[in-house]
């Protein structure tokens, strides 16, 4: 492999899409290189409505596994006021659910509801009044 072949692999490589510099070495001997790949499309943004479903979930699932009436620091949890007030209202309605039927039962509503209620909560494009809202 020549000097210039490897420069030319190394372009191409490093770009990724054919520009001015690597059309250049297409001219060098030689078949011309094929087309070259698109770049890989970027991670697509979590939105609100999903970031406060998974935080919730995740612990509404931890205290209900607990076992234990407790609630937690909402701070401590990274919860604003109305993600916490969502979390109670869930842990207790999953308690109930567990107390009535099973924990698989209580699971399946932590997740239903918490999923519901957090897209309710930003259907408008998310609450008002500060970060703890």
């Amino acid at each position: 492999m020549t000097h210039r072949t490897r420069l030319c692999a190394l372009a191409l490589t490093a770009l990724l899409t054919l520009t001015p510099t690597t059309a250049a070495c297409a001219a060098g001997p030689g078949p011309a290189p094929g087309p070259t790949a698109a770049p890989a499309p970027s991670a697509r943004a979590t939105s609100p409505a999903e970031l406060c479903t998974a935080i919730i979930t995740k612990w509404a699932r931890q205290l209900y596994e607990a076992h234990d009436s407790t609630y937690g620091d909402y701070q401590s949890m990274g919860l604003s006021n109305g993600q916490y007030t969502i979390l109670r209202d869930i842990l207790d309605a999953a308690r109930a659910e567990r107390g009535a039927g099973s924990e698989a039962a209580g699971r399946e509503l932590i997740d239903r509801q918490a999923r519901e209620r957090c897209a309710e909560r930003h259907q408008d494009g998310g609450p008002s009044g500060g970060p703890w809202a």
